[in-house]
């Protein structure tokens, strides 16, 4: 064997596609990779201009490369990537190095391609998200940002965060530390403990006050995420979003929770000792003073419920992992002692652990006293059923009453008319809708579900816990 077809038989083996292209780009010769990578048999190829099977966009750019590589006088290289198509029509992106080194011994200019359609188009698939992910913070009402490891650099920060930080990205960006000028005075500390702990690796999740030119009245709640790199840190990111409004209606639940629970306490307190004093003088009123004591009480009762409401939609801890099966057994347990004349069945509770709201526990109370509270002889019948479903746990509490009203099944289902709150009875069927609601669950009701009218199916579905 020559020493040429040695050579041969060896470039016939290489993965990158070599060829051998005269002036005027036409193939003299081509290696076997040529069909793997584009499925041509060499043959079909040789003879054949190289430029006619690159894509027309690329095609004017390849052969001004090529020509100037093979008239430059001295020894030059050039790199070049282009659609080359293939034998069934479709197109690979090749990376092609071409050279002016030439010899009697070769009938033309080496130029080797390898397949780069991987690598192409991965970079093209990053660099449309990152687009699209610049044109979703140009537009977000969020504070979208990310900093170096030591906070000293800025590597993106969007818009919004001169509306609500009330500061300059270009300040920002040429001195980070602007960043805590913005931060309350009062917050600062805490901010930059939570740099801190980003900066050491750790996740944080903060409220904090901003913005002095508006008196740092504005509320961010912020999220922080280091990203690390082999255990190491190395850039820090999140978002900040404005909270201002969810703070204000906050305060102004708690300042009515207050007012209207001490006046209403104090008020009712004074009616029900009045009561007291008028049963003990004048015992032929007993009637009368028994209505106004069941109202009071029913009035005092509904104060706590509204305490329990507002607690539960100002508190903004996240849902926890809840025991399901304990927490209602440990409910079934609790209405039984305070109602032992009644009766509640339990027809099976399968272990199921949720993810939930810690006011879960409130709801299914609220669920089983409302069947005695609206008894007639306070002695109903209530059947009780946990099941774990494919989706995570199913709650049925079954009643013997006169149906449910469907201004009162709307609150439940959450099909409500906040025009109509004034007519439901109570809130408490409103504790169970917003602890069920913030557990990501729902409610079900059938109202009347035997033949006179009768008997109610309330039906609490609730996620899975998380593995």
């Amino acid at each position: 064997m020559s020493r040429s077809d040695s050579y041969g038989v060896l470039l016939d083996k290489a993965q990158d596609k070599v060829a051998l292209l005269d002036e005027t780009g036409t193939y003299t010769y081509v290696n076997a990779a040529a069909e793997r990578i584009l499925g041509f048999d060499r043959d079909e190829l040789v003879g054949t201009n190289a430029f006619e099977y690159i894509h027309p966009q690329e095609r004017r750019a390849v052969r001004r490369t090529f020509e100037g590589a093979i008239r430059t006088p001295e020894f030059t290289e050039a790199t070049t990537e282009y659609r080359h198509r293939t034998r069934d029509g479709s197109w690979v992106w090749l990376e092609s190095r071409m050279s002016n080194l030439t010899d009697g011994e070769l009938d033309g200019f080496v130029v080797s391609s390898r397949n780069v359609t991987d690598r192409v188009e991965a970079e093209r698939g990053r660099a449309e998200a990152a687009s699209h992910l610049r044109e979703i913070a140009a537009v977000s009402n969020d504070v979208l940002w990310m900093f170096d490891a030591d906070w000293s650099e800025v590597l993106f920060v969007n818009p919004a965060y001169e509306d609500i930080y009330g500061a300059s990205v270009d300040e920002l960006r040429g001195d980070p530390d602007l960043f805590l000028d913005a931060v309350h005075p009062e917050d600062r500390a805490a901010v930059e403990e939570a740099m801190e702990l980003l900066a050491a690796g750790k996740s944080t999740d903060m409220e904090y006050r901003v913005n002095p030119g508006e008196n740092y009245n504005r509320w961010v709640w912020v999220q922080g995420e280091p990203i690390t790199e082999d255990g190491e840190v190395v850039r820090i990111t999140g978002f900040a979003k404005d909270i201002t409004d969810r703070r204000r209606r906050e305060r102004q639940l708690v300042v009515m929770d207050n007012l209207l629970r001490h006046n209403l306490r104090n008020d009712l307190n004074i009616v029900l000792g009045r009561v007291e004093e008028l049963e003990a003088d004048v015992p032929e009123a007993a009637e009368h003073t028994a209505v106004i004591r069941r109202v009071g009480e029913r009035l005092l009762d509904t104060a706590q419920k509204e305490r329990e409401v507002i607690e539960l939609i100002t508190d903004q801890r996240e849902t926890d992992r809840i025991d399901l099966r304990s927490v209602v057994a440990e409910c079934v347990e609790t209405i039984r002692d305070r109602h032992p004349e009644g009766s509640i069945a339990v027809d099976g509770l399968d272990a199921v652990t949720v993810d939930g709201h810690c006011e879960l526990r409130s709801a299914v109370i609220e669920l089983l006293e409302n069947t005695f509270q609206h008894s007639d002889d306070g002695t109903p019948t209530v059947t009780v059923r946990l099941s774990r479903t494919d989706d995570g746990a199913e709650l049925v509490v079954e009643d013997d009453l006169r149906a449910i009203p469907a201004v009162e099944a709307n609150v439940l289902t959450g099909d409500h008319d906040m025009t109509h709150v004034y007519h439901s009875s109570g809130l408490g069927f409103w504790l169970v809708y917003w602890s069920v609601e913030l557990s990501n669950g729902s409610v079900a009701v059938d109202a009347g579900t035997e033949g006179d009218g009768r008997g109610n199916r309330i039906t609490v579905s609730l996620p899975q816990a998380a593995e």
